[in-house]
């Protein structure tokens, strides 16, 4: 449906238009021809349909470990997860004629332990009976390669088998060792796993716990402790932690420390010493998440809808009607183009229903992986964020007309005229500046309007059309 307009008229529009942070125009161009300025619009039916993500790249400050079950779709969602040691540079222990915990005049560790820390919001029954074992690296895996959320390190033979540490720990996220005003009091919740066994390290040297090698380790050569790459290289390659037993909770794991205490003398006393490392983004830390392929593929396969799950589960895709859109339009100016996907209510009636995903980012597909990949960042003209609006129960993309100018100068090629809805966590800087986007990999679920059988105007591209005649 065409719209005639004189250009005070147009001109007002213009300028609401161009107040929008989110809105860009394809040369939008003012001049003096004012009485020739003519202004359309339009509507056109986008096509949508659910697909599988597979795995995503892993690579985030949360770890995820336990196993779920989503109770409005029936699947069931593993995490496993590794983590390295991050230390200072040209990290000290106390000079060695001070060191206090000797026995048969070797330095030891009185003890040594690895704490998970989770968030209070980590996600299930906090009284599910869970059991995880900790396995340790025998290789670390190295920060040059790109690893997705389905890269099993011990399918890949990277786990010690020979001496190396698998310890066991059932746990609960509810500490039942604590009593209520303890629990009430505690400001951090960990899952605790002593390492105060023997130990023997690769080289074939026996040592009274896990401790008592990491110190050695230094006064054999301090450059073992130069960085974290040569730590992680020489010494502490990594542990990865699998859940072996357990349903009804996942475990958001924001910190994993390794914890080493001595006794020293400082100032003429004897005092306790702690070294600790902690898993942080200056080193690698990976999740792998297994989801249940038959409740994946049953999802996927539903045209009533679309849905976006994760972590690492099914994205939605949305094919853009570019040649329709621009079919009569080709010496005009595509000032907006807005699209709204609607999501449909969880009627589940579950305390632990999954809740729907706070940010969108829409990407072209051929740019699916690579985006994250080099750490890009949606810059509003071929990539966009969009986050869910509560009263409206929607995401709204205001303006992707410079993404439809891209997609055109591609046409023909491989998934040209298709985009991908992905669930993103975003980081922004004191500037309110984007810095930096990567893939939700928390426990999220939610449907969208949309499918192949509900293709009938179900989910539509608006957009506002100029030129000068």
């Amino acid at each position: 449906m065409k719209i005639y307009r004189y250009i005070a008229f147009l001109a007002a529009a213009v300028i609401i238009i161009s107040c929008d942070d989110n809105t860009s125009s394809i040369g939008t161009i003012l001049t003096d021809n004012k009485d020739n300025l003519e202004v359309t619009t339009d509507s056109f039916v986008v096509a949508t349909r659910s697909i599988a993500s597979d795995s995503v790249l892993s690579r985030s400050t949360t770890a995820y470990l336990g196993k779920v079950r989503d109770p409005e779709t029936g699947a069931y969602i593993t995490g496993d997860y590794m983590t390295q040691f991050h230390i200072f540079e040209n990290y000290t222990f106390p000079d060695r004629d001070k060191m206090r915990s000797i026995i048969d005049g070797e330095i030891v560790a009185d003890s040594c332990e690895i704490n998970l820390y989770y968030e209070n919001t980590s996600y299930g029954d906090s009284l599910a009976a869970m059991k995880l074992t900790m396995y340790e690296m025998a290789t670390p895996m190295e920060e040059s390669q790109f690893y997705y959320s389905n890269y099993n390190p011990m399918e890949k033979g990277l786990i010690r088998t020979e001496n190396g540490i698998a310890k066991e720990r059932a746990y609960t996220l509810k500490n039942m060792n604590l009593s209520d005003d303890e629990r009430a009091k505690a400001t951090t919740r960990s899952i605790r796993i002593k390492l105060n066994d023997p130990y023997t390290s690769s080289d074939g040297k026996t040592y009274n716990n896990y401790g008592s090698y990491i110190i050695d380790k230094y006064y054999q050569d301090a450059a073992n402790y130069r960085n974290s790459y040569t730590f992680t290289h020489n010494v502490v390659p990594g542990f990865y932690f699998k859940t072996t037993n357990g349903l009804g909770s996942m475990a958001d794991i924001y910190m994993t420390q390794l914890a080493v205490y001595f006794r020293y003398l400082h100032s003429d006393t004897v005092a306790v010493g702690t070294a600790a490392f902690s898993g942080t983004e200056e080193v690698l830390q990976t999740t792998t998440f297994i989801n249940d392929e038959g409740s994946v593929t049953r999802l996927v396969d539903d045209h009533t809808c679309t849905y976006l799950k994760t972590p690492a589960g099914i994205f939605t895709e949305a094919t853009l009607p570019i040649d329709e859109m621009l079919r009569g339009h080709e010496s005009d100016t595509i000032n907006t183009a807005k699209i709204v996907f609607r999501r449909i209510n969880n009627i589940t009636d579950s305390p632990y229903a999954l809740g729907p995903p706070t940010t969108l980012l829409m990407v072209p597909k051929s740019r699916m992986h690579s985006f994250f990949e080099k750490h890009e960042v949606a810059d509003s003209k071929t990539t966009f964020i969009a986050t869910l609006s509560t009263s409206q129960n929607s995401y709204t993309f205001n303006n992707i007309s410079t993404l439809i100018k891209d997609l055109y100068s591609r046409r023909g090629t491989e998934d040209w005229n298709k985009v991908v809805l992905i669930p993103v966590v975003t980081t922004y800087n004191a500037q309110n500046e984007l810095t930096k986007v990567v893939h939700d990999m928390s426990l999220k679920s939610t449907r969208l309007i949309g499918g192949s059988e509900n293709a009938n105007g179900d989910i539509k591209i608006s957009v506002v059309y100029s030129k000068f005649n």
